[in-house]
C-alpha cells in the first residue's frame, strides 16, 4: 500500500468513527429538521479534525529539525504504543464535554478534542515518515523540503475522513434509524486501539 493510499484509508477509518463528528452532524441535523444543518456541520468537524492532526504533524516535521530519522521513528512508536495503552485504559472513561444538541464552534472544538485525544494525527507518522524521507531530520533544508509532502498529506488524508463522514451522516439522516448504533455497531473504541497498536509495529518493521 502506498502512503496515499494509507492516508485515504486512515481518513476514511477516522471518518467511520461516531466520535470524530458524524453523529453530532445527524443530530444537529435532526434537531433543527434539516440536511442543510447536516451538510453546515461537516465544515467545523473537517476543520476540527484537520487543526488537530496538522498540529502533529507540525511537531513531527519539527522534531525531524533535530533528531535523524531512525531516532524520529522511534520516538513515533513510543508514542503510538503509549497512546494505545492510554486509550485502551482510560481513553473512553472520560465525560462528554458537549451535547449532542452543541452549536458549530462547539461542534469544531469538540471535533479538534477527540481527534487529539483519540491519536488521529499519531496514526499518520507511518506514512509520512517515508513521503518525507531525505528532507525530515536533514536540519532547515531538509524540513522546508518536507512541508509540501506534509501538506498533501494533510489534505488527502482531511478529504477521505470528510467524504466518509459526509457519506454516513447524509445516509443516517435520511434512510437509517440512528438506533442501529444500539443494535449492530461494533467497539470502534477496541478497534481504534488496535489501528495505533498496528501504526506502532509498522514503524518497527
Amino acid at each position: 500500500m502506498t502512503p496515499w493510499l494509507a492516508l485515504a484509508g486512515l481518513g476514511a477509518f477516522h471518518g467511520l468513527n461516531p466520535a470524530m463528528g458524524w453523529l453530532f452532524a445527524v443530530a444537529l441535523g435532526l434537531h433543527r429538521g434539516s440536511q442543510r444543518v447536516v451538510a453546515l456541520a461537516l465544515v467545523p468537524i473537517a476543520l476540527g479534525h484537520l487543526a488537530a492532526v496538522a498540529a502533529v504533524v507540525a511537531a513531527f516535521l519539527l522534531l525531524g529539525h533535530v533528531v535523524d530519522r531512525t531516532l524520529l521513528a522511534r520516538l513515533a512508536v513510543g508514542a503510538l504504543i503509549g497512546w494505545a495503552l492510554w486509550h485502551a485504559l482510560r481513553g473512553h472513561r472520560g465525560r462528554p464535554l458537549v451535547g449532542l444538541q452543541v452549536g458549530l464552534l462547539g461542534l469544531m472544538a469538540w471535533s479538534f478534542v477527540m481527534a487529539g485525544a483519540h491519536g488521529a494525527g499519531l496514526m499518520l507518522i507511518p506514512a509520512l515518515l517515508p513521503l518525507c524521507t531525505g528532507a525530515v531530520g536533514q536540519g532547515d533544508q531538509g524540513t522546508g523540503v518536507a512541508v509540501l509532502p506534509a501538506l498533501a498529506a494533510l489534505g488527502v488524508h482531511t478529504a477521505a475522513m470528510l467524504a466518509t463522514i459526509a457519506a454516513i451522516s447524509f445516509a443516517v439522516y435520511n434512510w437509517i434509524d440512528i438506533g442501529f448504533l444500539r443494535r449492530g455497531w461494533i467497539n470502534l473504541d477496541r478497534v481504534w486501539t488496535g489501528a495505533l497498536v498496528a501504526c506502532g509495529i509498522l514503524l518497527l518493521v
